[in-house]
């Protein structure tokens, strides 16, 4: 782990060990996502962003993810700069996008982020731009390590991926660089090829395991026979399942109306028994043996209080009893 100072805390909750053959990290139940900090869709003070990472680690969250495509490398920095003076914690960031100048400064990102469009994203999964990724991510971060290295998304450039960049990373955790490796994606076919073919640690999987959607389960029951962790990422499905009655995007587009009255009928089910929905959308990835972690994105110190107060609370065994036999959820 990272940092000089004092000793490291204990993770909310207890930990979970990410890594094999005698290496890895131990990772906080809840972690942070760094994208909202990096100005995603809308943008973040310094002031709020770094109250916002001091919260977290008031509430005992000691994983940190970001990415240098959070905001053109935005989120690394507020984040580096935020642990630079703190140990004990788990820093994770991504590789697959290098950022280099853009041709004009002027406008703004058209990825989402609420940023200046002076750099631009290029894809480079071969083993040096993973070299030159990890490096340059360093000197954002202003820090002398991270802990876990990703390989962000790499949908259109699998072959490659797994080919290149993951021998690259394989290297670096050989060497004691990184301490643990694996793959980030918002699909679960993919990863699987990670889980089968590569010796990777850990998988962070968005949206693919939740409340809605467990269609990355055959992902999951891989990674538990093979010892590979999963970071459950996008619990919330985009926003239907952060409040107690479903409200916002499903995956990130309208939601259709059987996915809204399947969200509502959930969210009736945690009433009955004294829960709510956020609560349970938390909750329900921990409850497989493989998932590690929930890594939450969070803009603000009022949304890390919140989440973390629900992950402190155990759902009832009977919401998912009544889910499972209302048909909600799977049997397994």
């Amino acid at each position: 782990m990272n940092g000089i100072d004092e000793p490291p805390a204990a993770p909310d909750g207890g930990g979970a060990w990410v890594g094999r053959d005698g290496g890895g990290v131990e990772v906080s139940r809840h972690g942070f996502g760094g994208a909202p900090i990096g100005n995603l869709y809308q943008g973040v003070s310094e002031e709020q962003a770094r109250a916002t990472v001091d919260a977290a680690w008031d509430a005992g969250v000691r994983l940190f993810d970001t990415a240098p495509h959070y905001g053109l490398g935005l989120s690394e920095r507020r984040l580096g700069a935020a642990l630079k003076d703190r140990s004990g914690y788990v820093l994770s960031t991504k590789v697959g996008r290098l950022l280099v100048p853009a041709s004009s400064s002027d406008g703004r990102d058209e990825q989402g982020f609420d940023v200046s469009a002076d750099l631009r994203r290029v894809w480079d999964f071969s083993g040096d731009g993973v070299r030159r990724s990890l490096e340059e991510s360093l000197e954002r971060l202003g820090l002398p390590a991270v802990d876990i290295a990703l390989i962000h998304d790499p949908d259109d450039h699998l072959d490659q991926a797994l080919a290149e960049a993951y021998p690259a990373l394989a290297e670096l955790r050989a060497r004691g660089v990184v301490k643990a490796i694996g793959v980030g994606m918002n699909q679960w076919q993919a990863p699987l090829r990670f889980v089968q073919e590569t010796s990777i640690d850990v998988v962070m999987l968005a949206g693919r395991y939740t409340l809605l959607d467990q269609s990355g389960l055959p992902l999951l029951e891989e990674c538990a026979r093979r010892g590979v962790r999963v970071l459950a990422a996008g619990v919330f499905n985009s926003g239907i399942l952060a409040t107690p009655r479903p409200t916002g995007t499903y995956d990130y587009q309208p939601a259709p109306a059987s996915v809204v009255e399947r969200a509502t009928r959930i969210a009736e089910i945690c009433e009955r028994h004294g829960a709510t929905l956020p609560q349970a959308a938390m909750a329900f990835p921990l409850r497989h043996p493989a998932v590690a972690s929930v890594v939450l994105g969070a803009r603000s110190p009022e949304e890390i209080t919140a989440n973390a107060a629900l992950l402190s609370r155990p759902v009832p065994e009977a919401v998912w009893d009544e889910l499972i036999s209302e048909g909600l959820l799977p049997k397994e």
